[in-house]
């Protein structure tokens, strides 16, 4: 029982003593071994072999690269301003044995001393420039800790501000600042628009002007143009008719037995009329039908030989055959109311002689009747 109890015994001691003895560390890790209370060497990553009760780990040293993100800390600008400015600090532990015995906690030294460089560089600025100068702060903010955590076995690799918080009046009279030079750059955008609207209206209305008045130009040459073509036309027809009824009275040959009785039909339509109430046919019609006969055969434009000098172009030429039955019908016509016109005059002087009056002794001699034109 008791030998059994040494072998236990034993046999925790042994455990032990390997416990000690034997040491694993990480990847990525340091452990700063002490003999006696003193340094004595850093253990890299692996199996190591300590002396069992003499050497003992101290402390772990993480060599990657580590983040810390401290609070919001209160900065007064140049111009007396407070803001609240966080940072994030990126850093990594190179010598493990400096970092273990040259400072006690090298993560608050890296935060004050992050607080205090941050001070003096924003106390500096003002705060349009601190708000628009982060990444001069972070080169410089930089700089300070690199140099002075140097000795610590420290390496900043990065500084980074996460943010920077004006007072609320600040931010309520940047925001009243900024709505103000929008809204001026809106009435300047608003201003421009409607000058450049009024200047391409009034071109606008320039060349709507200047076109309406081409097109007037145009309208009236063109109306007067018409107007000329149309009173040459006019013209010209009234010519090629004139000459055309001209030829055509040359053409048919007209007799005195046609001029009388075409004198025979204008005679009602004469009568015609509201002022003509009364229409007296005369006695000597007859000779004054002879007198008409023989005053047309020499009025100006009859000519005795009806032959026209000139052709006027009337188309298709008219048939002897119809010339000469219409003239045969034209001199019927007139014999017909020649023979009216002596039947009526022989009526009335028949009368006369039946009642004598005192005018008979003063009257000319009788009236005898008309030749037939032609005889």
């Amino acid at each position: 029982m008791v030998v059994l109890i040494l072998l236990a015994l034993l046999l925790l001691f042994v455990v032990v003593v390997l416990a000690k003895t034997v040491r694993i560390v990480p990847q990525a890790q340091a452990a700063i071994v002490e003999r006696f209370g003193k340094y004595k060497a850093s253990l890299p990553a692996g199996l190591n072999l300590l002396v069992p009760f003499i050497d003992r780990v101290r402390y772990m040293i993480d060599l990657r690269e580590q983040v810390v993100s401290f609070p919001p800390q209160p900065v007064i600008t140049e111009d007396n301003l407070v803001v609240s400015i966080d940072t994030v600090i990126y850093f990594q532990v190179t010598n493990p044995v400096a970092a273990t015995y040259e400072i006690a906690n090298y993560i608050q030294a890296v935060e004050q001393l992050t607080m205090t460089t941050l001070r003096n560089i924003v106390g500096g600025m003002d705060l349009e420039e601190a708000l628009t100068s982060r990444d001069a702060i972070n080169s410089r903010l930089r700089g300070v800790l690199d140099e002075a955590t140097g000795k610590w076995g420290i390496r900043v690799n990065r500084v980074e501000l996460k943010g920077i918080d004006p007072p609320p009046s600040i931010k309520d009279s940047m925001e009243k600042q900024m709505r103000a030079d929008r809204d001026k750059r809106a009435a300047i955008l608003t201003a421009e628009g409607q000058r450049q609207s009024a200047i391409l209206t009034a071109e606008g209305a320039k060349q709507s002007a200047i076109l309406t008045a081409e097109g007037d130009r145009e309208a009236q040459i063109l109306r007067a143009q018409a107007d000329r073509e149309a009173q040459i036309l006019r013209a010209q027809g009234e010519g090629q008719a004139i000459q055309t009824v001209f030829q055509a009275i040359h053409d048919g040959q007209p007799d005195q037995s046609l001029l009388a009785y075409q004198y025979l039909q204008m005679m009602p339509k004469i009568a015609e009329g509201d002022a003509n109430k009364v229409w007296i046919v005369p006695s000597e019609i007859g000779k004054a039908l002879e007198g008409l006969g023989s005053t047309m055969t020499n009025l100006q434009g009859i000519p005795k030989d009806a032959t026209p000098r000139v052709r006027v172009d009337m188309g298709e030429p008219i048939q002897a055959a119809a010339a000469d039955s219409s003239q045969a019908g034209a001199h019927a016509a007139v014999q017909e109311a020649l023979a009216a016109a002596r039947g009526a005059a022989v009526g009335s002087q028949a009368a006369a002689a039946a009642q004598p009056t005192d005018s008979e002794a003063d009257s000319g001699p009788a009236v005898e009747p008309p030749l037939e034109p032609g005889s």
